[in-house]
């Protein structure tokens, strides 16, 4: 579960602007979802793999060029789909627990 909500999340920030990984870990953390690019990493490749994330290499002002992510036309619609079935679960789990 946690993996697809990390998807989701990385999506999403993927969806608007260019952004580099350890952007990505810092956004998480401050969020509280602490990830490590041992996590960070894996998910992108599948992402891209997936055709859902494409990079691009930048010049860096502090050493080699880096990788900045975004994602794809099939991205953009496979994070609509993903927000869709995360409101209708969070809706589902209101719905179904006591109120604390």
């Amino acid at each position: 579960m946690r993996k697809g909500i990390l998807e989701m999340c990385i999506l999403g920030m993927a969806s608007e602007q260019e952004i580099y990984p350890s952007d990505i870990i810092n956004k998480l953390k401050e969020s509280s979802l602490i990830v490590v690019e041992g996590t960070l990493y894996p998910i992108l490749s599948r992402l891209k793999k997936a055709g859902l994330v494409e990079y691009k290499w930048k010049e860096s002002k502090s050493g080699p060029p880096r990788k900045y992510y975004t994602t794809r036309p099939a991205g953009t619609d496979f994070l609509t789909q993903l927000n869709s079935s995360w409101s209708k679960l969070a809706n589902a789990v209101e719905q179904t627990t006591p109120n604390s």
